[in-house]
This record gives C-alpha cells, structure tokens and sequence, in this order.
C-alpha cells in the first residue's frame, strides 16, 4: 500500500516555482501576521469569549495546514520539462487538441499533474475522466468518457 505522502506529485517546473513560492510566504510573512494577530488579542483580556482570537487560531491552523502539504508536495515532487510520453502520444506536460462530438469548436488541454489542474484554464489532471481517456492515445483517436451528463466523445486533432 502506498502511503499518500508518498505518492509522486507531478509538476511543471512553473508550477513548483508558484508551490515554492507559496511556501516562502506563508512561512516567512502569513505566519508572522497571524502571530502577529493572535497576539493583539490575546491582549484584549478574556480569550474565552473572544471572536478575534479564535479566528486568528482557525487562520494559524489552517496555514500550517498548508505549509505541511506543500512541503509534502514539493519533496514529492516530479518535474515534467517535457511530454514524458513517447512521440505522438498524449502523456503529462502534452497539449492536445480536441473536438467534441456535436461541437464545432475545437479545444485545447495541457494535461498535467493534479496539484496544477485548472479546468476553467484549459490545464487538466492527467487523473481527471478527461486525462485519463487521453493519456497514451495518439492522434486522430476517438475517445470517451463519462461525464455527469452522460459519456462524452472526443476526437483528438493534434499532440504537442
């Protein structure tokens, strides 16, 4: 069984750079301001009826929270500089170019890890439904998968 903080978070050098830089704000200035916030009212008096503070130890928790996981991620972390699937084939750090059975207008995905997916962006998890039906193919290929509102189709124009 693989433990989770094992599992190998695949990323664009871009995209470790934005987790790396994360990481340093909120370990050097975010931390420093919910200290810094926790202390002011802690000096206000009585803590235990005290809005401020408990919103400011729920803020503390929550970016400590995230400092561990991107610690974890960035250990983790592999480094996609190119496709890593063999020529012509979809596989992370691929852009692929797609039509939809029904629509005339083409689309275009840069599949990569899950930590850097942002479907509104164009930039999907090779571990989406979508990822998954294109990953190994080539292209002109015809693939589906299921979506809420039923199996979509997709016929792959062009691999880059």
């Amino acid at each position: 069984m693989v433990d989770k903080a094992d599992k190998p978070v695949f990323l664009t050098r871009l995209g470790l750079e934005k987790l790396e830089k994360e990481l340093y704000v909120l370990e050097t200035e975010k931390r420093a301001q919910v200290a810094a916030r926790i202390q002011s009212a802690k000096e206000e008096g009585d803590i235990s009826e005290n809005a401020e503070y408990d919103d400011a130890k729920h803020e503390q928790g929550f970016v400590e929270g995230r400092i561990m996981t991107l610690r974890a991620m960035i250990g983790n972390a592999v480094v996609i500089e190119d496709s890593d699937a063999p020529s012509g084939q979809v596989g992370l750090g691929s852009r692929v170019t797609v039509l939809e059975d029904g629509i005339d207008e083409p689309v275009v995905y840069d599949i990569v890890g899950s930590a850097e997916a942002d479907p509104l962006n164009g930039r999907i998890s090779n571990e989406s439904p979508i990822g998954r039906a294109l990953m190994g193919r080539r292209a002109r290929a015809v693939v589906s998968y299921k979506a809420p509102d039923g199996e979509i189709r997709l016929t792959i124009l062009s691999i880059e």
